[in-house]
């Protein structure tokens, strides 16, 4: 194990890379890449490794990145790509081909603020726009959980129990740019992690194909059987933190990540970075008396109900904040995790960080301090208007 100084983007690359060169022995690695900053470096990295038997393909599009990947994984490789924002919206066609065709691509999110008019700092609605198209997402809040997640993505995508895409999601400059140290484990361990790429509905050469037109009927079976396979995702995903560990030496961060849950009577429930901010006002509130509590939901596909149900539980006041808007309703999260809260909780939802605003302690701390004054849950609220 060496530590190295990388970007996000960098360490989602190297991740992919590392996996790629795990499959040499198998049918190798194609990723499709075309560039949008925030996550132009990711590619740009990708594209200078050397990889034994496989290549990165430079495209005209993100739909046609997504395009190689789903060739590629339908030929039984194993692929990867990594866009941002618009460049998602616009391979929302594909990436929801290669869901419904249960291809196990991993993909890199760097999210930005989805325009026009054009921002390119950090919101999550570019990767909430495919919350309903049966991809698995993450949301991370550190490089090291960046490079974690993709390389765990790909054993998680490709378990013959999923075998679907992965979307492993990184805030905008706030990670894909910022330089941390990250743990890179030998080629010889990811092999041991990584088993062969094997994709049992890969194209040969009998008779086969991909895509063909179905009847209503099986339509509702083909879902049925996809959302069947994605709530059985989160025990398949536990066993490969079993075995991340083990081979690692290391623990990898589980679907929801609690901080100081246990007896705090007010909850911070965050994604990505916002979380790690929310933990360090945890550790000065509680130092001031206050019973505190944080927790990240890091898996939102799929939705970790039992989990965040249990931390919920005796929590009298649960503030959800929400670096993204469903407009007209309020924060995603929120909007699907306010359910799961013991009856008579005050679930109050802040919009906060909105097109890359900063989200600092004292922003967090003043929205603990509304809540607190709170009796009952209002409609969701700008942190401005805190």
């Amino acid at each position: 194990m060496t530590a190295q100084l990388l970007s996000a983007n960098h360490a989602a690359a190297l991740a992919a890379t590392l996996a790629a060169r795990a499959n040499r022995k198998g049918k190798g690695f194609v990723g499709g890449v075309y560039p949008i900053t925030p996550s132009t470096e990711c590619m740009e990295y990708l594209c200078n490794q050397k990889i034994e038997k496989g290549r990165v393909v430079r495209v005209e599009s993100e739909h046609s990145a997504m395009g190689v990947c789903i060739g590629a994984a339908a030929a039984g490789a194993r692929s990867f790509t990594a866009t941002s924002s618009n460049g998602l919206a616009y391979m929302v066609e594909n990436c929801i081909a290669a869901a419904n065709l249960r291809l196990p691509v991993v993909m890199a999110v760097a999210n930005r603020t989805l325009g026009p008019p054009w921002n390119i700092w950090a919101d999550q609605g570019d990767a909430l726009l495919l919350r309903d198209a049966g991809l698995i997402q993450f949301f991370c809040a550190s490089n090291q959980e960046v490079f974690d997640t993709v390389l765990s993505a790909f054993r998680l995508a490709e378990d013959a129990r999923v075998m679907m895409p992965v979307m492993v999601s990184m805030e905008g400059f706030i990670l894909s740019h910022t330089i941390a140290p990250v743990e890179i484990p030998e080629q010889a361990l990811i092999d041991d992690f990584l088993p062969l790429t094997d994709i049992p509905h890969r194209l040969d050469t009998a008779a086969h194909t991909l895509g063909q037109v179905e009847l209503p009927h099986h339509t509702e079976c083909h879902r049925f059987q996809h959302h069947t396979a994605m709530l059985g995702a989160p025990p398949v995903y536990d066993a490969i933190r079993q075995d991340f560990e083990a081979i690692f030496g290391r623990a990898l961060s589980g679907a929801v990540v609690p901080y100081a849950c246990e007896d705090a009577e007010t909850l911070i429930v965050s994604m990505g970075t916002i979380g790690i901010t929310a933990e360090r006002v945890v550790d000065e509130l509680r130092a001031a008396g206050e019973r505190v509590g944080s927790l990240r939901v890091r898996l939102f596909r799929p939705l970790p109900s039992d989990d965040i149900r249990a931390a919920f539980a005796g929590k009298k006041r649960i503030a959800i904040l929400d670096r993204n808007i469903s407009l007209g309703l309020g924060g995603v999260l929120w909007s699907e995790a306010r359910a799961l809260a013991d009856p008579g909780a005050v679930v109050q939802n802040y919009l906060t960080g909105l097109g890359g605003g900063d989200v600092r302690p004292e922003h967090i701390a003043k929205i603990v301090a509304d809540i607190t004054a709170r009796e009952i849950s209002g409609a969701p609220q700008l942190m401005e208007a805190v």
